[in-house]
């Protein structure tokens, strides 16, 4: 998630474990120790322009890497900590705030290498959006609460809540899948995957990608609170296929390689860009969950095999986009 709220989760990870003394350091060491697992962000290459992709979210978000990560936290804040608790509780500390860092990225949609080097698969539970101001505002509130007023008890209390709003957040996905199963059977398909995601910063408004038949189907699917579910049909797209859409191109050369590399990173749900046969794109985003128009892709040239692909964003802010997609998620008719 943000690393706002990696930082929070944290702080109230080590509050939880502090005496009453301890809390307020514990806070921020926790703080500390909850965003370190992102510095892999500082992993990129000019000559490579995926390698930053690969590697964010990866062996730093493991769970095996945990107990090195905290180690590593704990021995750069020692100088400057040493003279006010022993090195044991600052390392319980750093490991209390480092330790659910992976495990938060792998409640997301995005996804994190949690078990690597045993797998190198990108664990994606689907149940939270990379940015969820409800889950953030749990832990906020529950952080200063504890600072104030020095209570470990405060921070527990805001975790159970966040593990509720989690549990919440799991319920809404079996919904958003039930919905997208019966649209499936409906229009007669047989999909062969189906993947049902969140949309930013809610729990109401979920994405559906399904392949059938060699074609990916996006729809957008909301789940009210008190409400049956609604579908809002969305647009198709032709799946990638490397032999026959870039047909000749050497397996072994660097954009084959690219190639391969983008699509376990987009769990194989690429798609040419229709309107830019040049871009490949991954389908599981969009700037709305009812388009296939994406929001990054590599941008590919076979007649250079040898040259890397270009990793480009597709963001689009504008006011139109951002009319539609608070329709959907209020549950109105969309306007043309």
């Amino acid at each position: 998630m943000d690393l706002l709220t990696q930082g929070l989760l944290g702080a109230t990870m080590a509050q939880s474990g502090a005496n009453r003394q301890e809390t307020r350091i514990a806070t921020g060491i926790g703080f500390a120790a909850g965003i370190a697992a992102d510095v892999d962000i500082l992993i990129q290459s000019e000559n490579d322009p995926l390698l930053n992709i690969e590697f964010h979210r990866h062996f730093t978000h493991s769970l095996f890497f945990v107990p090195l990560g905290a180690l590593i936290v704990a021995l750069l804040l020692w100088p400057f900590l040493r003279k006010r608790l022993p090195f044991t509780r600052l390392y319980l500390f750093t490991f209390l705030g480092y330790c659910l860092s992976g495990v938060l990225d792998a409640f997301t949609s995005y996804g994190t290498n949690l078990l690597w080097p045993a797998s190198d698969e990108r664990v994606a539970l689907n149940i939270i959006s990379v940015l969820d101001p409800a889950f953030t505002l749990i832990l906020l509130i529950a952080g200063a609460v504890a600072w104030k007023k020095y209570s470990h008890a405060a921070a527990r209390i805001g975790l159970v809540l966040a593990a509720a709003y989690l549990s919440f957040g799991w319920v809404q996905l079996q919904r958003a899948e039930t919905a997208a199963t019966a649209l499936i059977t409906e229009r007669e398909h047989r999909a062969e995957r189906l993947l049902v995601k969140p949309t930013l910063a809610n729990l109401v408004l979920w994405r559906s990608i399904y392949e059938f038949d060699g074609q990916f189907h996006v729809d957008a699917i909301r789940v009210g609170l008190f409400s049956e579910p609604r579908v809002y049909p969305g647009e198709s797209v032709e799946k990638f296929v490397l032999e026959r859409d870039l047909n000749g191109l050497p397996v072994s050369s660097v954009l084959a390689q690219d190639i391969a590399r983008f699509s376990h990173f987009s769990s194989g749900y690429l798609a040419i860009r229709p309107q830019q046969p040049e871009v490949l794109v991954d389908v599981r985003y969009s700037n709305l969950p009812t388009t296939t128009a994406p929001l990054w892709g590599i941008e590919i040239d076979p007649q250079q095999p040898d040259r890397h692909a270009q990793y480009k964003l597709y963001r689009d802010s504008s006011k139109v986009t951002r009319d539609k997609f608070l329709q959907l998620l209020l549950g109105e008719h969309l306007l043309e």
